[in-house]
């Protein structure tokens, strides 16, 4: 893949020395050094096929059964844990806007080793107040590398958020449901198209949820969510 060649090169040249983002060693592939890398905190091979949640044989879990969400799967290779959660917090809020590549490349070295295909990468999109005040869409950065690294077709104009919803750390899981349960809209139809969702981390996935439901709604086939980090909320 494109996206992999470019990785090789930059990681290759010695004119680029990289420092490890987390220990600061010399040296570094995506900036990070193996170490570090390891120190990332796995999500458990044993989860929900559906929504990701750890449990026992992979089985499908216990909120799922109930109130399945509107994406079909989510993919994800991390736990919102420390070293990961500092670095994903310098980068959203601490405007350390260097990190995007060493971001971007944990995700697409996952999704590099899935054999998927979709029609449509599209971010989940910031209302613009959120995006006046933070300058970026993190989520944009990280679908636009996702988009190459499958060969799939970019799109940051299909869908919009309708308004500056509360932000969802500070809610629970019912809350969560609430504020975002009309938040996006969708311009244009996607009859019969599978279409991949990206964001950086998910909680109770009601963010995605909502955003597969309304590209549901206007006729895409499947869509599947794909976050760098799973959190968990409380169960309320």
């Amino acid at each position: 893949m494109l996206s992999n060649l470019l990785n090789a090169l930059i990681d290759n040249c010695s004119f680029i020395n990289q420092k490890c983002a987390l220990c600061g060693a010399a040296d570094s592939q995506q900036a990070l050094c193996p170490p570090c890398r390891q120190m990332l905190p796995r999500l458990p091979a044993a989860h929900c096929p559906r929504c990701s949640e750890p449990t026992p044989d992979s089985a499908l879990c216990g909120h799922c059964q109930r109130h399945p969400p509107a994406f079909d799967a989510l993919h994800v290779p991390y736990l919102f844990g420390y070293p990961l959660n500092g670095l994903v917090h310098a980068f959203k809020y601490g405007k350390r806007l260097q990190l995007a590549g060493t971001l971007t490349g944990l995700l697409t070295d996952f999704a590099a080793c899935q054999a998927c295909k979709y029609d449509l990468v599209i971010p989940v999109p910031l209302a613009n107040e959120r995006l006046a005040e933070r300058g970026f869409n993190q989520s944009s950065e990280l679908a636009k590398a996702f988009a190459v690294t499958i060969n799939s077709r970019f799109s940051d104009d299909l869908c919009w958020r309708k308004c500056n919803t509360l932000p969802q750390a500070s809610l629970g899981r019912a809350a969560r449901l609430r504020n975002v349960r009309h938040a996006f809209g969708v311009k244009r139809r996607c009859d019969g198209l599978s279409i991949a969702i990206i964001d950086d981390v998910a909680t109770s996935g009601a963010t995605l949820s909502s955003l597969a439901k309304a590209l549901k709604k206007q006729g895409a086939e499947r869509v599947d969510a794909w976050v760098l980090a799973r959190a968990f909320s409380p169960k309320t």
